[in-house]
């Protein structure tokens, strides 16, 4: 068996707390949306409670693969009416605690993969 090392090229989590994601060098304090490609903060400003369903349609705008939904530092799922745009386009949406969101991303970004990292912190 021999083994490669994999590099994402583009965007990587290189850090994660309560409040702040690293990408790269620079930190974020907002909510955020990752891809291979770019960077966006503001996203659901209002954090987990406030999800909408035009929250869920605009990141089935971006047609990633996956979406992984970061909710913080404990796992909550939103309601399966909010995700329907990305299901119905026939997008995969992973739900799980923003660190666990982070690590994902950087495996599935160094594969290739079209993905899309949707990171709510908790607000201190």
């Amino acid at each position: 068996m021999k083994f490669h090392l994999s590099t994402a090229e583009g965007n990587v989590f290189t850090g994660h707390g309560p409040d702040y994601v690293r990408i790269g060098v620079v930190e974020y304090r907002d909510n955020v949306l990752v891809t291979p490609e770019r960077v966006a903060t503001g996203w659901t400003a209002g954090g987990f409670d406030t999800l909408s369903e035009a929250d869920f349609e605009a990141l089935a705008e971006l047609k990633p693969e996956v979406v992984l939904l970061g909710t913080g530092t404990r796992l909550r799922f939103p309601h399966p009416r909010l995700t329907r745009a990305l299901t119905d386009a026939g997008i995969g949406v992973e739900v799980m605690d923003t660190p666990a969101a982070c690590r994902t991303f950087n495996i599935l970004a160094a594969e290739g993969r079209k993905v899309l990292a949707a990171v709510i912190l908790d607000r201190r």
